[in-house]
């Protein structure tokens, strides 16, 4: 019941904010060269698997998906927010964008080359994390890898802490227990980005992307 009222609540509060989100996030990648090179490493191995359907799970107002559609990958999104689906398909209108849940999304077994995950775990209590991951796991063909992006807990001693996110409750996370839990769930990491906080951002959190494989 927890977990049920923490998913809906954070869906609520999305809905609330999502015209906001969007207007503030819809270019973040054009400052973000690094974000846009993890990206284009991530397009690269997806197409190398030889399938390049993808699934931006947690896609919020879909511009992240429809940068993977012009690096040359079939993306479409997913979120759990009906009003940011709505937004996404109004500014995409080319691309699919459908309402759903990472726990449970629907895709058929083995049926993607990726899966994004870019900051969309980060409202998951932690003890449900694991469920995810192997709907990740599930959804993706042998050979396929999943791109996760969090921000980075201070303390190896507390694999994660809560922190007071704008739109609802949030966790960071300690990377190498969170690659431990991509094991566990059969996706070995491939590689690391971390950014380290600019002088001007409001939390002073490093921000982590993992890219691991299936085997």
């Amino acid at each position: 019941m927890i977990e049920h009222d923490a998913l809906t609540a954070t869906r609520d509060a999305y809905d609330a904010a999502a015209s906001t989100y969007a207007q503030l996030f819809r270019d973040s990648l054009r400052d973000s060269p690094l974000d846009r090179a993890i990206l284009g490493v991530f397009a690269e191995e997806v197409r190398a698997s030889g399938d390049g359907r993808v699934a931006d799970l947690g896609c919020g107002p879909g511009h992240v998906t429809a940068y993977l559609d012009g690096l040359g990958l079939a993306a479409f999104g997913v979120d759990a927010s009906p009003a940011m689906i709505e937004l996404a398909r109004e500014a995409y209108p080319g691309l699919r964008f459908d309402v759903g849940s990472m726990a449970a999304s629907g895709i058929a077994d083995g049926a993607l080359g990726g899966v994004l995950s870019r900051w969309s775990v980060i409202h998951t209590p932690p003890r449900e994390l694991p469920v995810i991951l192997a709907e990740f796991h599930r959804v993706l063909a042998p050979g396929g890898h999943l791109l996760i992006g969090f921000s980075a807990s201070e303390d190896p001693s507390h694999p994660t802490q809560v922190f007071d996110h704008a739109v609802a409750p949030a966790y960071r996370w300690w990377p190498d227990h969170l690659a431990a839990l991509l094991r566990e769930s059969g996706l070995a990491e491939v590689a690391r980005t971390v950014r380290e906080p600019r002088p001007t951002d409001r939390r002073q959190f490093k921000e982590i992307h993992l890219l691991a494989r299936k085997a």
